[in-house]
């Protein structure tokens, strides 16, 4: 997304854990969201270098997964950190620079499973939909400052979160260990036949010329967005019959 925004003439500035590892054509500052100490440094070299945004993009997410009874406290706290709580940390701190110039708009990669509960997802679907919710009420926060605030929420693309999140160990002796198995095997292979993350670039691209963008964007599959239509429609107990059968739990 950076480098297709770059390539566009865009000024880029990116993030990144470890921004020495790389050698990109657009600057990467150091931040790690789940230390409030990195956020703060990142948020106040931006300031203190830049001293202007037009668009914040949080992008930064990471997946988790297992039977809720077998989930670590310490992983649920550090997933709501990453997916939920360090977005919002970032978002206070470059606000006030959108307010004085009394225009901006703030991009919240979200998750079609925000919509939905999924089992043995249940955490991650649940960062995401706080997320959200909170993009919903912060939105008429800040309209009076004439900044905008959007959702995208991707289904599966074919990135590296499966390598990258957090998944209980498939225990033999676990009562959840032969339905979580054929769920983590569903849920990687959806990861991997998902659509190529270069969408996501060209839908942000479509909301940048938008004087008035959407709240909410959904972009995946069409039997991924059809989902979220189904849960509204179909008795409670009928959709989770359905959803069972489609992630094989």
């Amino acid at each position: 997304m950076a480098l297709y925004f770059h390539e566009k003439g865009y000024d880029v500035i990116g993030t990144s854990r470890t921004p020495d590892k790389y050698q990109l054509p657009y600057p990467l500052l150091a931040l790690d969201l789940n230390n409030d100490n990195s956020i703060s440094c990142c948020a106040n070299q931006f300031i203190n270098t830049y001293k202007n945004i037009d668009i914040l993009i949080n992008n930064a997410g990471v997946g988790i997964t297992g039977p809720l009874e077998e989930l670590p406290k310490s992983e649920m706290l550090k997933n709501f950190q990453i997916n939920f709580f360090g977005p919002i940390q970032f978002t206070q701190a470059i606000l006030p620079l959108m307010r004085q110039k009394n225009k901006g708009l703030i991009i919240n990669i979200t998750s079609i499973a925000g919509y939905i509960g999924l089992p043995y997802r249940s955490i991650y679907s649940a960062s995401k939909a706080a997320l959200e919710i909170v993009t919903e009420g912060l939105r008429m926060e800040i309209n009076a400052f004439n900044i905008k605030v959007v959702n995208v929420a991707p289904g599966d693309f074919a990135t590296n979160i499966a390598q990258n999140r957090f998944h209980a160990p498939l225990k033999p002796n676990s009562a959840y260990f032969n339905n979580y198995k054929k769920c983590l095997e569903t849920i990687d292979a959806h990861v991997d036949s998902g659509s190529k993350p270069e969408d996501i670039s060209k839908i942000i691209d479509h909301i940048l010329n938008q004087d008035n963008p959407k709240i909410h964007y959904k972009v995946g599959s069409f039997l991924q967005k059809f989902s979220i239509i189904l849960k509204r429609i179909l008795p409670d107990l009928w959709f989770e019959k359905l959803l069972l059968k489609n992630q094989k739990a």
